[in-house]
């Protein structure tokens, strides 16, 4: 299988809230919108992939599924979001594998992992 393009699709119970929260909590840029201007879609740039926020589920997200972020700051995220209400589920703390975790939740209670790769992490490290 080539894949040429992925993204996370999400269909939130309140589509509004949601947008608010990827768009303006988590302060996520908006890679376009579309559908009707009173109830559009949005696709989020997510790194090197996407997060698109649209339709409506009246159901709650099903099983479990998370967004994985990589910030330059987990503990200044931490300070940040918690001032703005979000739900920290996991305060910052690493991991014995090396990396700086937190988790959140957004809206539907989808969980977000967000995760900090330290200067002294293997993953820093010029492997040539």
């Amino acid at each position: 299988m080539e894949v040429l393009s992925s993204r996370i699709l999400l269909r939130p119970t309140d589509a509004e809230r949601s947008r608010r929260f990827y768009r303006d909590t988590l302060g996520l840029a908006v890679y376009r919108e579309f559908g009707p201007p009173d109830d559009p879609g949005l696709v989020f740039f997510l790194g090197n992939g996407f997060l698109e926020v649209s339709g409506h589920d009246p159901r709650p997200p099903g099983g479990s599924p998370a967004i994985f972020m990589q910030v330059r700051d987990v503990r200044a995220e931490h300070a940040r979001l918690h001032a703005a209400g979000v739900t920290v589920t996991r305060e910052p703390r690493r991991e014995h594998w090396g990396l700086i975790e937190m988790w959140i939740e957004d809206p539907d209670g989808v969980r977000i992992v967000l995760v900090e790769v330290p200067d002294d992490h293997p993953l820093r490290r010029d492997s040539r």
